[in-house]
């Protein structure tokens, strides 16, 4: 049983320790030049001064989320789409009232008016 969790634990151990050499060489021999500018958090490409009081709009949140939403069923497509052979035509049937059921919601919320950026 642990020659099959042995190459496991090698990429493992591999990983974590190239992982640790290359931070601390970057530690060791990087640029060290502090200001306070730099030590500001960047928040997403926005300036820095902007107040604290200041709000996006509902559009960016709404389509934020529908794109996590749809990005999120089309990754359950791929281990159906993989095995479909062995799945055989149920499996097939299904996929197709999935994608169906996703255009349905996808015409839906683009007939409410929610992908329009205002």
């Amino acid at each position: 049983m642990l020659k099959s969790y042995l190459p496991v634990l090698v990429f493992l151990v591999l990983g974590v320790g190239v992982g640790l050499i290359f931070t601390a060489i970057n530690g060791w021999l990087g640029p060290k030049r502090p200001s306070r500018i730099k030590s500001e958090p960047y928040e997403c490409g926005l300036p820095s001064e902007v107040t604290s009081n200041f709000r996006f709009g509902i559009s960016f949140y709404l389509i934020a989320m529908l794109f996590i939403l749809f990005d999120i069923e089309v990754v359950f497509l791929y281990p159906v789409a993989v095995q479909l052979e062995a799945l055989g035509v149920f499996a097939l049937i299904e996929t197709i009232v999935f994608i169906a059921l996703l255009f349905i919601a996808f015409v839906f919320v683009w007939r409410r008016g929610a992908l329009e950026w205002r």
